[in-house]
């Protein structure tokens, strides 16, 4: 079975010719894009419909796509509202010490003294780093992503180990 990752969301109509911008997810599209040659959508009336790639280029905008059997603007609109999905294995490695959203999302997070926070629910960027946000069942915390607060990733035992600063 093939595991997607959803890079981003189809946000509008781009041009005469069935083109399509999307809201883009990825902090550094430049490494995925040329070994790309599909993705897949996710929406109403679509459940991970394949679409062979024509064009794509990445701007400040967003991700700018031309799909295979895409022909004009109204073809386009249908499109508006889903999510980009592309297959797992397409995704570049990354660095000692960085990891994608999708492995974080579930993970527990722990105090180091062992104290759990909850899960990981959801994640935003903020410009300069990310932010965590960890659910209970009655308590949100929000953790900065940052060295000092974020102190261990356990990707093996799922576990996310904290160091929370004073207030937090």
């Amino acid at each position: 079975m093939i595991e997607f990752f959803e890079i981003g969301e189809i946000v509008k109509v781009h041009g005469c010719r069935g083109g399509v911008k999307a809201r883009s997810y990825l902090t550094a599209p430049e490494s995925l894009l040329p070994r790309l040659e599909a993705v897949y959508l996710d929406g109403p009336g679509r459940e991970r419909e394949r679409f062979p790639i024509r064009r794509r280029r990445w701007g400040n905008a967003g991700l700018f796509l031309e799909l295979a059997g895409v022909d004009d603007p109204s073809a386009a609109q249908a499109l508006v509202g889903c999510r980009v999905l592309v297959p797992a294995d397409k995704l570049a490695p990354l660095s000692e010490g960085e990891y994608y959203w999708r492995e974080l999302i579930g993970m527990e997070a722990r105090t180091e003294e062992g104290v759990s926070l909850g899960r990981i629910a959801e994640i935003f960027p903020t410009g300069g780093h990310d932010v965590y946000v960890c659910r209970t069942a009655g308590e949100e915390r929000l953790l900065p992503a940052v060295e000092e607060v974020i102190r261990k990733v356990d990707r093996t035992g799922r576990i996310v180990t904290v160091r929370l600063p004073a207030g937090l």
